[in-house]
């Protein structure tokens, strides 16, 4: 049906452009196996892993010592997409596909993916900076403690997900009419806790957590009041990544994406009609589909819909 494909949110996919979530996962993974790529010369040339963490992880892991991190600002970036153990990267890529699947789909937009990340990443940092630093029983650490990974963002869009529509279901095919996002977000919050404390973590990578909890509690919060808090971001990189087309042809594009329609609403929109069925009918069906799959929609439903593509293709 040409409606529902026009306006179903685009899946994962490594050609899909417009999928942040893919831009995430493929950045990520790039920069793992830049790391590890280094890492191997430095044991082919005989430098030792010593030499490596001293010239390499040292320069790319955020630093809890704050006159440190004052020499080493970049680290703010390259830290929330750095990894070197694979479990680390494993767990938090398929978390990642998961929980920015959920929020693209349940909100109709794409383009909040990107800026709650790296919000939620953001602020789990100052979260750790500043409890490394104030709370007694981990101050004597700080000097020789940093951090590195996609945890807080990841941590960001799972609670984010959660608090744009905590009543929400997805997944139809794990069980009849799907499984609730807040079941998912706490099997993703036990099963993070248990492998930091089974696995002999530190818990200080805790307030890096809980850092991006915060964030993407509060950025949903707004979102839900009709603030986006991401959208100077993504005006950002749409002003870099097309920092050389023709003006003419980079309003277009930019018109399109400001036209494009957000699947979730803060407030009540007007009573439209797609020729003679209200669009918010249409709108409804097609969230159903996302949720539940196509499979659940009633005769009635289907015929609605149907009924909507022919109109508009004429």
């Amino acid at each position: 049906m040409q409606v529902a494909e026009k306006e179903r949110m685009p899946r994962l996919s490594l050609g899909e452009e417009k999928n942040m979530v893919t831009q995430l996962l493929l950045l990520n993974i790039t920069v793992y196996i830049l790391l590890l790529f280094i890492r191997v010369i430095y044991m082919m040339e005989n430098y030792g892993l010593p030499a490596f963490d001293r010239d390499i992880m040292a320069n790319t892991m955020l630093p809890a010592a704050p006159m440190t991190l004052l020499t080493k600002p970049w680290t703010i970036i390259t830290a929330m997409f750095a990894h070197i153990q694979f479990w680390d990267i494993f767990s938090n890529m398929v978390w990642l596909f998961c929980f920015g699947t959920i929020l693209q789909n349940i909100s109709g937009n794409n383009r909040l993916v990107v800026p709650l990340y790296i919000f939620g990443s953001i602020c789990g940092m100052a979260f750790y900076v500043l409890g490394m630093n104030l709370i007694p029983a981990f101050r004597t650490l700080a000097s020789t403690s940093s951090l590195m990974g996609a945890g807080a963002g990841v941590m960001a869009l799972a609670v984010g997900a959660t608090v744009l529509e905590p009543k929400g279901r997805v997944f139809p095919l794990l069980m009849q009419g799907g499984a609730p996002i807040w079941l998912i977000t706490l099997i993703f919050l036990a099963l993070h806790g248990t492998a930091i404390v089974a696995g002999g973590g530190s818990l200080t990578i805790l307030l890096y957590l809980l850092g991006g909890a915060f964030m993407g509690y509060m950025f949903m919060a707004q979102f839900k009041k009709g603030h986006n808090w991401g959208s100077w971001v993504n005006d950002l990189f749409f002003n870099i990544s097309h920092m050389f087309h023709p003006k003419e042809k980079k309003e277009a594009l930019k018109a399109e994406i400001n036209t494009t329609r957000s699947g979730f609403r803060a407030t009540p929109v007007p009573f439209t009609k797609v020729g003679n069925v209200p669009e918010h009918k249409v709108n409804e069906i097609l969230d159903k589909i996302n949720e539940q799959g196509i499979d659940m929609l009633t005769a009635e439903e289907k015929e609605t819909l149907l009924r909507a593509s022919k109109e508009r293709e004429v």
